[in-house]
């Protein structure tokens, strides 16, 4: 037995991929709460706004690289980000006004406006695939490790080596500071409360003085910021494919909804709960299980309950039992 092997090689496997995934989740849910939590609608076209900001992003990254500016040992991506939230932010206000506006003037029903977003969705994955193409694009520069697995066996003398890579490290801060500044701003400041209030409840918030358009368009800048930064950062952490953030929109919904929709903080424990869920269940461990068990109960095959290929299952299992079971999710949001 080896426990020390075993437990680098499921930091390196699961801990740490599941860390930085369940981040990336975590931000892409909260932008989902909040408009289902504000607009009062499920917001399908939220995965193809996070491809729609990485897209923004990914173009600016490539200008300022070409005006040869960069930002050291870390991505430049992160000095385009401001660019990325804003076009997005735009893009979004615009989208509003010139559609989601009739429909709330018109008080529809809810499931008129997941039709809507169902349009925008696909119009929004259009032009992104139109401008930036469909294939994989990695746009991550500056310093590609900040511990490597040979460094780590040279230090330590253990058989497996533990890397930790710089965008997972920038994952998990960007996420900390955007999670810390988004609460901060919801219950410090008095626009944000005015969002709660209008959120709790609607025509008290009206009678009270709120403007709601202003609440309106400030949530959508915020589910910009938050879908702009949650793809920038999982495009840094593996490669940008339009298609690809379509398929994020069921872990993140998945995310949302155990956690519990319409609440923040579920929102968040909900993307970690998908984010292990995922890489546990797919994980091979063959490796972890033969370093842990005695040589003569060594596995002889990969020990994985289910393919990569087929992640995006576990989510919806998750889903699934989550609905049937506690709709309400972790920490009692809205029902679905």
């Amino acid at each position: 037995m080896d426990p020390l092997n075993a437990i680098v090689a499921l930091s390196n496997f699961v801990l740490i991929p599941a860390l930085a995934y369940g981040a990336q989740l975590a931000l892409g849910a909260l932008g989902v709460t909040l408009i289902y939590g504000i607009l009062r609608f499920s917001n399908f076209a939220h995965g193809d706004t996070m491809a729609f900001g990485t897209m923004i992003t990914i173009l600016s990254t490539w200008g300022l690289q070409g005006m040869g500016v960069s930002f050291g040992v870390l991505p430049t991506a992160l000095l385009a980000l401001p660019f990325g939230i804003l076009g997005t932010a735009l893009f979004l206000l615009l989208t509003d006004r010139t559609i989601y506006a009739f429909y709330r003037k018109q008080r529809a029903a809810p499931v008129i406006l997941v039709i809507v977003s169902m349009g925008v969705m696909f119009v929004m994955n259009g032009i992104v695939r139109f401008v930036i193409g469909v294939d994989d694009i990695g746009f991550a520069d500056g310093e590609r490790f900040i511990i490597n697995a040979r460094d780590f066996r040279d230090m330590t003398g253990l058989e497996e080596g533990l890397a930790v890579r710089t965008t997972t490290v920038i994952t998990l801060v960007t996420a900390a500071i955007a999670v810390a500044l988004l609460f901060w701003f919801l219950n410090r400041t008095r626009t944000g409360k005015s969002m709660r209030a209008y959120s709790d409840n609607e025509d008290l918030a009206l009678l009270s003085g709120i403007n709601p358009e202003r609440v309106v368009a400030i949530t959508w800048i915020i589910v910009a910021a938050l879908a702009t930064t949650a793809g920038v950062l999982y495009g840094l952490d593996k490669s940008f494919k339009a298609f690809t953030y379509f398929q994020l929109l069921l872990p993140i919904f998945a995310s949302a909804i155990v956690g519990g929709l319409g609440s923040p903080i579920g929102a968040i424990a909900g993307g970690f709960v998908i984010a292990f869920s995922e890489v546990m269940i797919t994980y091979a461990w063959k490796k972890v299980l033969g370093y842990m068990a005695p040589e003569a109960l060594e596995p002889d095959g990969l020990v994985q309950l289910m393919s990569t290929d087929y992640k995006f299952a576990v989510s919806f299992a998750i889903l699934i039992i989550v609905l049937l079971f506690r709709p309400t999710g972790l920490f009692r949001g809205q029902s679905v």
